[in-house]
């Protein structure tokens, strides 16, 4: 497994725009699926985007257009730029590691988790 750091979050107007970073130890950091995920209170965690080992991406839909997931193989980093925000994407955000994980949307596949970073959009 891999050990996992975000930074990035914080307080924001709507429309303006959040970079998470997420610092990743441990080995074969290339083999390893890069996902978000976020949870608003009194709501379930839900897949907001992911770059695989392959770097194939995927978005939830709500985020097309507005949110870019990259990474950084040299530097065992993935970053989600987040442009436009709008207050439903008040939540705290999570990074996951997933090795070799084909199905980015899928929770259960990714074994390693960060703390968290909290993201608040004000309207």
């Amino acid at each position: 497994q891999v050990q996992l750091v975000e930074s990035g979050g914080g307080l924001v107007q709507a429309g303006g725009s959040l970079r998470l970073s997420c610092a990743v130890s441990g080995r074969s950091f290339s083999d390893y699926t890069m996902g978000w995920f976020r949870q608003a209170p009194g709501k379930e965690r839900e897949f907001v985007a992911a770059i695989g080992w392959t770097f194939g991406t995927n978005y939830l839909d709500s985020v097309k257009g507005r949110f870019t997931i990259s990474r950084d193989n040299a530097k065992n980093t993935v970053t989600l730029q987040m442009n436009i925000l709008k207050f439903e994407d008040t939540a705290n955000y999570y990074c996951a590691a997933g090795w070799r994980v084909n199905t980015l949307t899928d929770q259960g596949k990714y074994a390693s988790w960060g703390q968290g970073t909290q993201v608040t959009v004000s309207s």
